[in-house]
């Protein structure tokens, strides 16, 4: 499978619930030890999460742990509302199913038969592009925070979303191709739903998936300023001290579903006991993405899978401002787990994995035992190995530095090289082997699931620019695309970018006229030459060649 990210620079009041009449309760110690799971949000000052478990698609744990307002003093129950952030998105294209059964549309149309702003890329683009995160558009979030330099009290919409998204000229890749995550397709998944059927996907989804299935707490939150009874507010940790984090979005589709661990518990039980959708829809929406090379994705149409401990493992994670969130199941055990923090450093997928190990224990497969050395590199060879290494598509550079006797994937720190052959090492804690080839080129593999090609990693001589050189990067660049002008300044050894709402973002040289920071940032030449840069190219984690002009007085 053909992913664009370089893996180099890798570089979730303890109460007791009590039991709806649908639970089938578990016994005290296993209850006790779900709730160790969670002895880290406990905290009477401090956000947490709630939790819900259930087997057979019948609810055996719900509890909450932790605070859902810090300023109230109002602890998290099962009851708590909370914002879901990505978990959205298998509503959406559940709602996108449903408009399938009825015959309003197919998978397969263009979606510029209801999107007609979209450009015309020369690409046909359709509905399961979006959902399968194959149609190479440019992801909405990293556009709008190109465009305006911030988030922060600036509201976002659908039309700020359809507004940028039609200004865009280029894809990321061909549609079909490749495997990269974009939010903007479920936006444009929503919008189609509207469109199609003169109802917003909140109204939609309200008659055809909530209502059915009695989940009377959710919604799709389409007024960032209406009131929720019951919500945990979300927070961040910022200086030692907890800050209210909340998203500013009146755009759903892709995130902002409201909703509790007992209504997506009802939602899971709807894929072993279907009543909306037919079973075998439901299975289409777990089933794999495959690429137009053949190569599969691990996503189906708002899930994704994984492996846990030999397990296979579906569902979905969500992160958005002070919200962690996952709803998960395995399938063959018939465990179901949800997971719902307000805590942005709060990590709800291994929480989750957490309560499988106590609930499924010897059934799974045992731990992977940490990579041992296999090999004893001299200093000398390991010294031979550090230094930049590139992807050969998206020009990513990766870092591999000599720390003592020790070499690290980074720039400075980072995960260890551990040696396991001949010129091959693992990273420390990654499914990730390195294999550093005589030509100086470096085989990046990663060994996880699902299985994906290697990619060779071509060695660059590191960047060293003087302050004259970095003096010819300096200016003023506008790009179209983005309606965005961003300012480049040199300092002794760096660039800083800034634009209208941003603050100043540092970039440092790493190979060539490319410059890596908070992006990706390479400098190129116009017609005519000479020593002055007049372009300039960013690439983000989900946005690829962007091209920006440099404006002359």
């Amino acid at each position: 499978m053909r992913r664009r990210p370089c893996i180099l620079a890798i570089v979730f009041i303890i109460g007791a619930a009590s039991p709806s009449p649908a639970q089938q309760p578990l016994p005290d110690s296993m209850r006790l030890a779900l709730n160790r799971v969670f002895a880290a949000w406990t905290a009477t000052d401090g956000p947490g999460c709630a939790a819900g478990v259930s087997r057979g698609g019948r609810v055996t744990y719900e509890n909450g742990f932790g605070m859902a307002n810090l300023e109230t003093g109002t602890p998290i129950t099962p009851a708590s509302v909370f914002h879901v952030a990505s978990v959205s998105k298998q509503f959406t294209a559940a709602a996108i199913m449903l408009l399938v059964a009825d015959g309003a549309v197919s998978l397969d149309d263009d979606i510029r038969k209801y999107l007609a702003e979209i450009p015309d890329y020369g690409h046909r683009i359709t509905i399961r592009h979006l959902l399968t995160h194959t149609s190479g558009l440019r992801d909405q979030w990293d556009l709008l925070y190109m465009a305006r330099g911030r988030f922060e009290e600036n509201r976002i919409t659908e039309s700020d979303v359809l507004e940028i998204a039609a200004r865009q000229r280029a894809l990321n890749f061909t549609p079909g191709t490749e495997y990269l995550y974009s939010n903007t397709g479920y936006t444009l998944a929503g919008t189609i739903v509207r469109r199609v059927t003169g109802k917003s996907l909140r109204e939609f989804a309200h008659e055809r998936i909530f209502q059915p299935l009695g989940m009377s707490d959710t919604h799709f939150h389409d007024d960032y300023t209406m009131v929720v009874r019951g919500r945990a507010a979300g927070y961040a940790r910022r200086n030692g001290e907890w800050h209210v984090s909340l998203p500013n979005y009146d755009t759903y589709g892709a995130t902002s579903l409201f909703t509790t661990v007992g209504d997506l518990l009802k939602w899971q039980s709807n894929f072993s006991t279907p009543r909306v959708l037919g079973d075998a829809t439901l299975r289409e929406m777990r089933a794999s993405g495959t690429l137009t090379s053949g190569d599969t994705t691990a996503y189906g149409l708002g899930i994704a899978t994984s492996l846990y401990r030999g397990a296979r493992l579906v569902g979905h994670g969500g992160a958005d401002a002070g919200y962690r969130t996952y709803l998960g199941e395995f399938p063959e055990h018939g465990l179901g787990v949800v997971v719902l923090c307000n805590a942005a450093q709060a990590n709800p997928v291994g929480l989750a994995r957490s309560v499988a190990d106590v609930l499924l224990g010897a059934s799974l497969a045992p731990e992977r035992e940490p990579v041992r050395a296999a090999a004893t590199p001299t200093a000398q060879e390991l010294a031979g190995f550090a230094g930049v290494y590139v992807h050969p598509v998206t020009g990513a550079p990766s870092f591999v530095t000599l720390r003592g006797r020790t070499l690290v994937a980074g720039r400075t720190n980072g995960p260890e090289l551990v040696p396991v052959g001949e010129r091959r090492f693992r990273i420390a804690g990654q499914p990730v082997e390195l294999e550093f080839r005589t030509n100086g080129d470096v085989v990046q593999t990663v060994l996880g699931w699902p299985p994906r090609p290697s990619v060779t990693l071509e060695r660059r001589d590191p960047a060293r620019p003087t302050r004259v050189q970095l003096d010819r990067y300096a200016g003023t660049y506008y790009s179209e695309e983005l309606g965005a002008t961003y300012t480049v300044s040199a300092r002794d050894s760096t660039l800083v970018l800034q634009t209208r709402w941003s603050r100043e973002w540092t970039l440092t040289p790493a190979y060539g006229d490319t410059f890596i920071g908070n992006r990706q940032v390479t400098f190129t030449r116009g017609r005519g030459g000479g020593g002055s840069k007049h372009r300039m190219h960013i690439i983000t984690r989900r946005v690829a060649g962007f091209r920006f002009l440099k404006k002359t007085r």
